[in-house]
């Protein structure tokens, strides 16, 4: 029922956005519209239409790249298709494969598309493949269910499809998917085990210098996460009947973690359209358009994902399974290992990730190395500005020594 009533609200508020689209058209045809008392009715008009709309998954639309600086056309197709996730590959025109890496993108809430930059900042250098995860929302109930291990599941399978001398680069909560499928491959000693792993901001051991998020799930019970966050998809959907961990209710946690931030980017957005800053203004819109975009997590992989990776700390306890067999990290001595922090990330706490580096005791040292990235908050560590100067050349600079 809960879903339900957001769906009625929802509905409540298309009907608002769409009076305001009539309205700030017939506004837009009015000479007037370019004075000072125009451009407010204008800019208020545009915040009325953002603050009702219904956000929907973005493009990746990344059309072409510069390789030694030389234009090359970009397309997207899909490499594997599979009921809750598309591998998805960004194949470079005209170019043989170099270094195939695979970035595992988070089910986390936001589309796989909130990490373009991540992949557009790749492509020059790598064949990048991504974790295109699809809403759960829209998955039949027949697909059935998918859980914590189905997600390893799929890295495996993925990266075994990749074959030799794949690289994973893994972002946020799936650091630790990504880690023991690396454990489980080179336990099977497989050939597609990965080159190199690089793990982003990922909460490898909860305990080490937890944050608000930390905080929140450790206060919190199981059984209080399920009833309260756990919601089933209602009619008018393909996956009718699923249950599932709203994106609706998890944008929300988002958002109000920083509200007074959110408040004053949509002020400041208010003011670039009033004085005619369009280069802000679109620079807002791009980000809220993917921000503000969100999708349904199934449920079993939310709850299996508190109770493991929050709760009970798997992987710093030496206590992680998959599918009931005891996963040994020492397994893993062939993979280079590359972690990455940030300094002021507010989500992942330094030291979770870096946890890896004591994890996987058996990579030899001068396999490993550790990047704390002064000035970043979570999303700087794979997307900005920071992430372009600093993060991503030492990304590739990692890849291209153990290739």
């Amino acid at each position: 029922m809960r879903y339900q009533t957001f769906e009625t609200y929802a509905s409540g508020l298309r009907v608002w956005h769409e009076s305001l689209r009539l309205v700030k058209q017939l506004a837009d045809q009015n000479p007037l519209i370019h004075t000072p008392p125009g451009r407010a009715v204008h800019a208020g008009l545009e915040l009325g239409l953002r603050m009702t709309q219904r956000y929907e998954k973005q493009d990746f639309g990344i059309k072409e790249v510069f390789v030694n600086n030389k234009r090359v056309g970009v397309y997207e197709r899909i490499e594997l298709e599979k009921p809750f996730c598309n591998l998805m590959h960004f194949k470079r025109r005209g170019l043989e494969e170099s270094d195939k890496v695979l970035l595992v993108a988070p089910l986390s809430g936001h589309h796989a598309t909130l990490t373009r930059g991540t992949v557009e900042a790749l492509l020059p250098d790598h064949e990048v493949y991504i974790t295109d995860w699809l809403d759960a929302r829209e998955i039949p109930m027949e697909e059935g269910e998918f859980s914590f291990d189905n997600y390893v599941d799929y890295l495996v399978d993925f990266i075994e499809h990749l074959g030799k001398n794949t690289h994973v680069v893994a972002i946020c909560q799936p650091t630790v998917q990504a880690l023991i499928a690396t454990a489980v491959l080179a336990e099977r000693k497989s050939s597609a085990t990965p080159k190199s792993l690089t793990l982003m901001a990922g909460p490898i051991d909860c305990s080490k210098n937890p944050t608000r998020v930390n905080t929140y799930a450790q206060e919190h019970s199981l059984d209080w996460f399920r009833n309260f966050a756990i919601m089933t998809v209602p009619k008018g959907y393909p996956g009718e009947g699923r249950r599932v961990y709203p994106g609706f209710l998890q944008l929300g946690g988002f958002l109000s973690m920083n509200m007074d931030g959110h408040v004053k980017k949509f002020f400041n957005f208010y003011q670039n359209l009033m004085f005619g800053e369009e280069e802000d203004a679109d620079r807002f819109r791009a980000f809220y358009d993917e921000y503000m975009a969100v999708l349904d997590i199934p449920a079993e992989f939310y709850l299996e994902t508190i109770e493991r990776v929050f709760h009970h700390n798997e992987i710093a306890r030496n206590a992680t399974t998959y599918h009931g067999k005891p996963v040994d990290f020492l397994n893993i001595t062939d993979t280079a290992l590359l972690t990455v922090e940030g300094a002021n990330d507010d989500i992942c706490g330094i030291g979770q990730t870096e946890a890896a580096q004591d994890v996987c005791k058996n990579i030899p040292k001068k396999k490993r190395k550790h990047h704390l990235q002064e000035g970043a908050g979570h999303y700087g560590i794979f997307s900005g500005s920071k992430f372009r100067m600093h993060i991503r050349p030492l990304i590739t600079e990692f890849i291209n020594k153990y290739s």
